[in-house]
C-alpha cells in the first residue's frame, strides 16, 4: 500500500488506526453536506474503513487519510477509485477536509499528489472528479488541477458537476 507525501501532508492508506480522526471528520454535518447529506455514525465509519481496506488489498489503491505532518492529525481523506466504484468506469479523484482546513490549499495539494499517483503509477488514461452542483469550492479544486468541465451528470444518486483530465493534458500542464 502506497504512502504519498506533499509539503504539508502524509497520505496514508486508510486503516484502523485512523478511526478516531476519520470519525471526527465524517461526523461533521458540514463535511458530509454534499456527500451523503448527513453525518456518519461511528459504526458507519468502522464499516467504511473495512470496505476501504478490502479495496486496497484487491486493487492497490483506494482512500488515503490526510495526516498533517506538523500536527500528526487526520485533517481529511481522499481517494483514487473507480467512478461509482464500478471498474468499468474511469478512475476518479475525491477528497474531503475538516472545515478548519478549508480554503488553505490542502485539497489542491492532495489532489495534485493523488493525480500524479494515478497517472504515473497506475498509468490512468483519464481521471474524473465529481461534486454536488452547489459545492463550488470543490469544483474550484478540480479547475485548479487542470480538469475541464464535462457537464452535470448523475453519480452517487446526486446531480454532480463532472470534470475530467486525460493523460496528455496532465503531462502538458
Amino acid at each position: 500500500m502506497t504512502v504519498l507525501t506533499t509539503a504539508r501532508l502524509r497520505l496514508e492508506p486508510v486503516s484502523d488506526e485512523h478511526l478516531e480522526g476519520l470519525y471526527a471528520l465524517n461526523s461533521q454535518p458540514e463535511v458530509m453536506r454534499y456527500i451523503s447529506g448527513k453525518p456518519e455514525t461511528r459504526e458507519e465509519t468502522v464499516a467504511m474503513i473495512e470496505r476501504i481496506k478490502q479495496r486496497w488489498n484487491a486493487l492497490g489503491y483506494s482512500w488515503w487519510a490526510f495526516v498533517e505532518i506538523q500536527s500528526g492529525e487526520v485533517i481529511g481523506m481522499g481517494c483514487v477509485q473507480h467512478l461509482a466504484r464500478d471498474p468499468a468506469n474511469p478512475l476518479e479523484l475525491g477528497w474531503r477536509l475538516r472545515p478548519e482546513y478549508w480554503h488553505q490549499g490542502y485539497a489542491s495539494e492532495a489532489a495534485q499528489c493523488m493525480a500524479a499517483f494515478a497517472f504515473d503509477q497506475l498509468a490512468a488514461p483519464m481521471l474524473c472528479a465529481v461534486c454536488h452542483v452547489e459545492n463550488l469550492p470543490s469544483a474550484k479544486v478540480m479547475e485548479r488541477l487542470g480538469m475541464r468541465f464535462r457537464g452535470v451528470e448523475r453519480w452517487y444518486e446526486l446531480e454532480c458537476k463532472t470534470y475530467q483530465m486525460d493523460r496528455a493534458a496532465w503531462l502538458a500542464r
